[in-house]
This record gives structure tokens, C-alpha cells and sequence, in this order.
């Protein structure tokens, strides 16, 4: 009987420090990454990776602006063209796409302030 408790205790022991050792592991890991899932990409990297899928890999991002409701209000060239873009969580919008009344209602709604291109500038006029 003495024989299997000794048994048991070395079994909690070694289970102890096996505890011990995933859990230093886990904070290394936490601390080293910010999380364990590398965190949300801020709003000027998520606009930057929708206008890529939407545009292509020449899109250059050239000015940022933070909206409301987790928008991004932005400038971007495409070879030659200066476009004005707004970015969502799960939209992008241009305004050379067609939806030119929408786009022009969201600019307004989530970047009121935002800059708008004189007239005869490189890319269009705003209005």
C-alpha cells in the first residue's frame, strides 16, 4: 500500500511542474506576440490590405485619415491616378466605382472633415 502512494505523489509532482512549465510557456509566448493571435491590424494596415485585393498590388496609399465608426478616409495612386477611397471593416469604397451617391453620403457621414482635392487636381475634381 505504501508502495502506491508513493506512486501517486511523484504522478502529482511530475503533473505540477508540467503545469508549470506550459504555463511560463504560454506567458513567453503572450508577451513576445502581443497574443496569441497577433491582435487586429489597426485600420490604416486593414484599408491597405482591401485596397490590394481591390486594386492590386500597385496600389500605393498615400494619405490616411482616421473616421468614425472604424473608417478610413485616404488617398490612393494607381499608376498615374490620385483616388480617394473610404475603407470599413468589411467594405472598401472608391470614388471612381459607380455607387458615386453613396460614396459621396458615407465621405460625409464617417470623414466629414476630410480633405478634398482642389479643382484641377491630378485624378478628377471633388465637388
Amino acid at each position: 500500500m505504501a508502495r502506491r502512494v508513493i506512486r501517486v505523489e511523484r504522478l502529482i509532482a511530475v503533473l505540477g511542474a508540467a503545469v508549470v512549465v506550459l504555463g511560463v510557456l504560454l506567458l513567453w509566448l503572450v508577451s513576445r506576440s502581443g497574443g496569441l493571435g497577433g491582435g487586429e491590424p489597426s485600420a490604416a494596415d486593414r484599408a491597405r490590405a482591401q485596397l490590394r485585393e481591390h486594386i492590386g498590388p500597385d496600389a500605393v496609399v498615400r494619405y490616411t485619415e482616421t473616421g468614425r465608426r472604424r473608417a478610413v478616409c485616404g488617398y490612393v495612386s494607381t499608376g498615374d491616378q490620385l483616388v480617394v477611397f473610404i475603407s470599413r471593416p468589411n467594405r472598401i469604397l472608391l470614388e471612381t466605382d459607380p455607387l458615386r451617391a453613396e460614396f459621396d453620403e458615407m465621405l460625409g457621414d464617417v470623414c466629414p472633415g476630410f480633405l478634398t482635392r482642389a479643382p484641377g487636381a491630378r485624378g478628377g475634381v471633388r465637388p
